[in-house]
């Protein structure tokens, strides 16, 4: 990331990784992809929304350094959006080395505060893994992964005098306002205006809360500008409250899922496991063309389709995209960068469209 010139630097994104699912991918027809993780640059600053696998070697990659980074944002606590986070707090610690850069703020979803549902095809109810809290939220999440690596950085802060990452890493809980009526079982998605989680003096970001059950709360994210706003789907299946916080905005980075895949990839697996991992998918993601039209709903003037399912896709899978969505339509590889200034979209290389 190079030095930005103040008032001429035109913030953009850079999709560090595009695939989804807590899995690696790489024996399908398409291109490799490295877990869901996006980073917002704004002039000399980043912020990383989701920390899928890879992310910290990804921002690396894309020269971004950790200096620069001012916000972590989770839209929900599935692993693959947030299995890097342990790396990039346990090295970013070590990393991180000057003394008067400002914490970055980790935000994301709280603790659920109930079991999720069984699913119907269940004989009898699993029982969780953790059941003193099965449902640990994003401040929670930080801290035990940080006292998991206790003997490391107990090692380094006293040997080697480095700050306590929690001195450099903050985490908080984003708070659904009250007034929705919100219940992760009950009413985990009620209709809701925008409502901002940070501002900083280079970006104001709003939250809304989408649709992924059984995940509750989960969000997608808004990040407006002086040049331009850019907006993230998180994971969700077609959502209106999508559509309200992504009005006129100048990008979508919204989730796909080929259902196609999902009928051909449980073939060989246990009937009820199936049939609980397919309702899954269609009741918590979005094809092609949903996203489409949450895009066209929404006024959006481009639309980049990632956290790809399946990551390895042959990438015409994506083009159904265009039967509900007239504008701009992207897929882009890792590693790319996506202007939202509102005077003009950079468009990625020809081979990651759609």
């Amino acid at each position: 990331m190079q030095p930005a010139t103040p008032g001429t630097a035109q913030p953009y994104v850079v999709t560090l990784g595009t695939a989804g699912g807590p899995r690696w991918w790489g024996s399908g027809p398409g291109r490799r992809r490295s877990g869901i993780a996006t980073a917002v640059v704004v002039g000399d600053a980043a912020y990383l929304v989701d920390c899928g696998q890879g992310a910290g070697e990804q921002l690396s990659r894309a020269g971004i350094p950790l200096s620069s980074l001012r916000g972590i944002f989770l839209t929900h606590l599935h692993s693959d959006h947030t299995v890097e986070l342990a790396a990039l707090t346990v090295f970013g610690f070590m990393a991180m080395r000057n003394p008067r850069q400002r914490p970055v703020s980790i935000l994301g979803p709280g603790n659920r505060g109930a079991l999720p549902p069984v699913s119907p095809v269940a004989e009898t109810a699993p029982a969780p893994a953790f059941p003193d809290n099965p449902t640990p939220g994003t401040s929670e999440l930080v801290t035990t992964l940080l006292r998991a690596f206790g003997t490391d950085l107990t090692d380094r802060m006293l040997d080697s005098l480095r700050p306590s990452p929690l001195s450099l890493f903050t985490a908080s809980d984003i708070a659904v306002p009250e007034h929705l009526g919100y219940h992760p079982n009950d009413n985990p998605c009620p209709a809701a205006e925008p409502f901002e989680i940070y501002q900083d003096d280079l970006v104001r970001v709003t939250a809304t809360l989408v649709q992924h059950p059984p995940v509750a709360p989960a969000f997608a994210f808004r990040f407006d500008t002086d040049a331009g706003s850019v907006t993230i789907s998180g994971d969700t299946t077609y959502s209106q409250n999508l559509v309200r916080l992504a009005e006129d905005t100048d990008l979508l980075l919204h989730e796909a899922i080929d259902f196609d895949w999902v009928e051909r990839s449980y073939l060989d697996e246990d009937p009820r496991i199936a049939l609980a991992a397919k309702q899954h998918h269609h009741k918590s993601h979005s094809s092609p063309r949903q996203a489409g039209q949450v895009a066209a709903e929404a006024g959006a003037r481009a639309l980049a389709l990632h956290h790809l399912v399946p990551g390895d896709a042959d990438p015409s899978v994506w083009r159904a995209a265009r039967d509900t969505y007239a504008g701009p339509v992207l897929v882009p590889d890792d590693l790319q960068e996506i202007s939202f200034a509102r005077a003009g979209t950079r468009r990625p290389q020809p081979v990651g469209e759609a």
